[in-house]
């Protein structure tokens, strides 16, 4: 195997990188969540390293949970409580073993979207 999958988070409503944000990647079998990775974001809003390097890499189903309610209540904004958005689970698939994956999170305190870049 020699993908891997990496991933950013953007602040959208403020217009920069998301730093500081909690990212916690699991495994999906069936009815089972494995925990694999838990890393934080980065000055420009990325992890350090991969969040699923190579020798962890395999074709399956993957979810990444971002701490949106965590970051969002430390960035200074006015937000109602409860807050809109606190966990963003993105849950997607990985079908080819040989390719980069990259799942960012385009957010805001009250909507987010994701894609598959590049």
């Amino acid at each position: 195997m020699t993908g891997y999958l990496t991933t950013h988070v953007l602040d959208t409503a403020q217009g920069c990188p998301a730093a500081g944000l909690k990212i916690t990647l699991y495994r999906i079998d069936g009815d089972t969540r494995t925990q694999l990775a838990e890393m934080e974001t980065n000055d420009d809003g990325r992890t350090n390293s991969p969040i699923l390097p190579q020798d962890g890499f395999a074709i399956g189903t993957y979810e990444l949970v971002f701490q949106a309610g965590n970051y969002l209540r430390a960035s200074g904004q006015t937000l109602p409580e409860p807050l809109f958005l606190d966990q963003v689970p993105i849950r997607f698939g990985i079908s080819e073993a040989d390719a980069h994956y990259h799942v960012p999170l385009l957010l805001s305190a009250f909507g987010y979207s994701t894609y598959r870049g590049s």
